[in-house]
């Protein structure tokens, strides 16, 4: 019996599929690396612990009925004002809308925003913006990003397209590079974004809006900066609907608790969305992470830390790969800035392995890497970009420090092998 044309249509997982081979050679008694993971191991990177003592006590409270649908007053009121201390945009409680995740509110914009046969642009890679186009059955238009760029768009990527489209998906930090907007760049689009919304209104049409995922902004290294557009161009209040939550920076992807902000009358159709998905986060975690965020102490201790040590497992990988570049194998790797990804390039098509067989395809490359290496990473075609990509996405919320130097020698004797 057939399911419905959108069911039939829609792609499954390339990350699942990775994950079948990985589990298929786990069966048989293999080791491997498995860094494709865009979450934590709990064991290496648990929840903060004064979050865990909160849940804990909100259900001891039976906290347990149905939440308000636009999420708990108390939880938007400490969100509103966790965003006014640490990024300065002044958002009220009204202006939030809380979900389980971030996952239903970039759902819920789609669906907002756009009517059937729109058009959205998002560039690539990034993650999920093909699933998402396609079950609210709109266009695409979809811009690849070079890697001297660091795979972030820039405004002469976007300019070309924006007067077709009628939503622009944008992620920064992004998933899948770990890379970040630079302030004059995002400028720029946020400008451009700014001066179409002018024309349309002349013109009496329907608004540009901007999806702006800034779920990783926490989790930033170094001398990286994460900005977003309302900062730089205030203007551009009335056109973003942000999407952000606990999930990356707490190491909390499980506890399911996101927020939206934006325009109001677009925050409070997003809310008569999801009322009828029941997309609620559950009220105990909302309950408890409305207590959580007004830890100044404990919130900050946690960031320094989860930071320290996702930076310091980046900085370890990328040197591995540096060193395997200077040693003449045809590996590269960009240098960090944020989230728990590292961009790697493996440019491989076309050699041979050992027993003869050429690696034809970049799936070919993947499995290689899993089979001989034991190291098991996602292609960026898995992210939208066009199949004969060689750039691939590592995370390391799974990695153990001490396994790192492992990884590499057997990465080492497997590129050896090639010819």
């Amino acid at each position: 019996m057939k399911t419905s044309k959108l069911a039939e249509g829609l792609k499954g997982s390339e990350i699942i599929k990775i994950a079948g081979e990985v589990n298929a050679l786990k069966a048989q008694g293999e080791v491997i690396y498995n860094q494709t993971i865009g979450d934590f191991d709990a064991s290496i990177f648990p929840i903060p612990e004064e979050l865990n003592t909160e849940i804990v006590k909100a259900y001891n409270n039976n906290e347990t009925n149905y939440p308000a649908a636009n999420g708990m007053e108390g939880l938007r009121a400490s969100v509103s004002k966790y965003l006014s201390k640490n990024l300065g945009l002044e958002y009220s409680k009204d202006d939030i809308l809380i979900s389980g995740g971030a996952r239903p509110l970039i759902y819920a914009v789609y669906q907002t925003i756009l009517d059937i046969n729109d058009t959205v642009l998002y560039p690539v890679p990034s993650w999920n913006n093909d699933a998402y186009t396609y079950l609210s059955r709109n266009n695409a238009v979809i811009v690849e990003t070079k890697a001297e760029n660091k795979f972030m768009p820039t405004a002469s990527d976007l300019e070309p397209h924006i007067q077709d489209v009628n939503l622009i998906a944008l992620c920064s930090p992004l998933n899948p590079t770990g890379t970040t907007f630079t302030k004059e760049v995002l400028q720029d689009i946020s400008e451009l974004v700014l001066l179409e919304n002018k024309r349309r209104e002349r013109e009496n049409m329907k608004p540009l809006y901007l999806l702006y995922d800034q779920i990783y902004w926490q989790l930033t290294y170094g001398d990286t900066v994460h900005y977003n557009p309302v900062e730089l161009v205030p203007d551009m209040r009335e056109y973003t609907i942000f999407v952000d939550g606990i999930s990356k920076a707490f190491a909390a992807t499980g506890v399911r608790v996101g927020w939206a902000f934006g325009p109001n009358h677009v925050i409070s159709k997003m809310k008569a969305m999801l009322s009828h998905i029941g997309a609620w986060a559950p009220k105990a975690e909302q309950m408890a992470t409305a207590a959580y965020l007004q830890q100044d102490k404990p919130v900050s201790n946690y960031l320094e830390h989860i930071k320290s040590e996702l930076n310091e497992r980046l900085v370890a990988f990328y040197k591995g790969f540096n060193d395997l570049e200077s040693k003449g194998f045809s590996v590269k790797a960009i240098e960090p800035q944020a989230a728990l990804y590292l961009t790697v390039q493996f440019d491989l098509v076309g050699m041979t392995t050992a027993n003869g067989t050429v690696l034809n395809t970049i799936q070919d490359v993947t499995s290689y890497l899993i089979q001989e290496a034991k190291l098991a990473i996602v292609p960026f075609y898995a992210f939208g970009t066009s199949t004969d990509s060689n750039w691939f996405r590592l995370s390391v919320g799974t990695a153990k420090k001490e396994d790192i130097e492992t990884i590499f020698n057997l990465l080492e004797n497997a590129l050896k092998q090639l010819k």
